[in-house]
């Protein structure tokens, strides 16, 4: 396992090798307790979102540092475009209109990055779904700058993260997935999601070590 770990980061560090982070949905509705009362989070919850999102702060200042191509993938759901699946999903209703209660509504506070946001240039993402790459252009943008490997973190593992670094890896994308960089609202949930993620879809890593990696990927 450890042959197989160090060819897949000597592919990832090779010369001319184009890294870019991917943060996905680190909103207001999916991170800001005060959103979150609902769900009931224990105090142990809590800290590791809370640790997570430091963690995706410290990627996102070390990525632009290193000229590391950062991405925002953010939840925008429209009431004119309801999503009906999971409309019936969560509520049995297919033709139901989109509940108050949908998180990330565009234009309202729920939908605003918390705690990190894009900057000036950085490329922006607007889902409707669970994948970023779902529906979007997001494929062929990151094409287009050059880039050939992701790092994928955000909320939640199970959820988002999931589902865009599952589909990034089927377009031919090799994904990193930070350990420390994600999280869920139970944590049990969270280390099956990583397990999940390291068996099919992801190397998992840390955020020490990606930065380590977009260095010896610039040399």
């Amino acid at each position: 396992m450890s042959d197989l770990r160090d060819r897949q980061l000597a592919h990832l560090t090779r010369p001319g090798g184009t890294p870019a982070l991917v943060v996905v949905d680190v909103q207001r509705d999916f991170a800001d307790p005060d959103c979150l009362a609902e769900y009931g989070l224990k105090e142990a919850e809590l800290s590791a979102l809370d640790q997570a999102i430091t963690r995706i702060g410290d990627l996102v200042d070390s990525a632009r540092r290193a000229e590391v191509p950062v991405v925002w993938v953010e939840l925008g759901s429209d009431p004119a475009r309801p999503w009906r699946a999971g409309n019936w999903l969560r509520g049995g209703d297919y033709d139901a209109p989109m509940s108050p209660a949908e998180p990330c509504v565009l234009g309202t506070p729920g939908a605003q990055w918390y705690r990190v946001r894009p900057g000036e240039g950085e490329l922006r993402v607007v889902k409707r779904g669970y994948s970023g790459f779902l529906g979007t252009d997001l494929d062929a943008r990151l094409r287009a700058a050059g880039c050939d490997w992701l790092t994928i973190v955000g909320l939640t593992s199970e959820c988002c993260v999931d589902a865009t670094a599952q589909d990034a890896v089927q377009l031919d994308w090799p994904v990193v997935v930070p350990r420390d960089a994600t999280a869920a609202y139970d944590l049990d949930v969270n280390a099956a999601a990583l397990h999940q993620l390291g068996l099919n879809v992801a190397l998992l890593s840390d955020a020490d070590e990606v930065v380590e990696l977009w260095k010896r990927s610039a040399r």
